[in-house]
């Protein structure tokens, strides 16, 4: 990340490290030479399904709206994104969701899972390139990964801020650090899945 990371944002890469390759396996994918458009809709498919519902969840997380966070929602952007590369509305609402996101009990839990949507922005910047380089005309449907890309430093400034104000002890902490285990551990089995899998009655 292009900003310094806080003190917690630091023991959260550091406790959760070992879920970031099964977690970014599929983006990782994606920057391979025989890359194809139907992976990087497939992996459209597969973050909307667990993005859409999760940031439904954090919207009405206890206490969520009191910590000076601006909006986080981006996954409208993958929504336009699938229309440029063709899929129908009907499709789009056909789209299976992640069942194991479901509503938080309290906001420290829903940080950690706030912390597993934000890391994976890290990659966008270097995987647009590479889709644009080898699809140029696909440019207009980068919508979502442009948001993370220009966004990225100041979202994880901000989140640190966030965990920082909120975190005051280790228990706290404690509690953050295992929300964010459980997203990434559910991150890592939704993207294992196949695409078709993902895709409840797409065609």
């Amino acid at each position: 990340m292009s900003v310094a990371p806080t003190p917690l944002l630091l023991r959260l890469n550091r406790e959760t490290l070992g879920h970031h390759a099964n977690a970014d396996a599929t983006w990782q994918e994606l920057l391979g030479p025989e890359v194809s458009r139907d992976d990087y809709i497939d992996q459209l498919i597969r973050v909307y399904g667990f993005e859409a519902p999760l940031e439904g969840a954090l919207a009405y997380a206890p206490d969520m709206n009191k910590l000076e966070r601006r909006e986080q929602a981006r996954s409208g952007l993958i929504v336009e994104d699938l229309l440029v590369l063709g899929m129908r509305p009907a499709q789009i609402a056909q789209l299976a969701q992640c069942p194991e996101v479901r509503p938080f009990g309290d906001s420290l839990h829903a940080l950690g899972w706030l912390y597993a949507l934000e890391r994976a922005t890290m990659i966008h910047g270097t995987l647009r390139r590479h889709l644009i380089s080898t699809f140029p005309d696909i440019v207009r449907a980068t919508t979502y990964l442009a948001a993370g890309e220009s966004s990225t430093a100041e979202r994880w400034r901000e989140l640190g801020g966030v965990l920082e104000r909120v975190a005051t002890s280790p228990a706290l902490e404690d509690r953050i650090i295992a929300g964010a285990h459980a997203a990434l551990a559910s991150q890592c089995r939704w993207f294992g899945q196949p695409a078709h899998q993902a895709a409840a009655s797409s065609s």
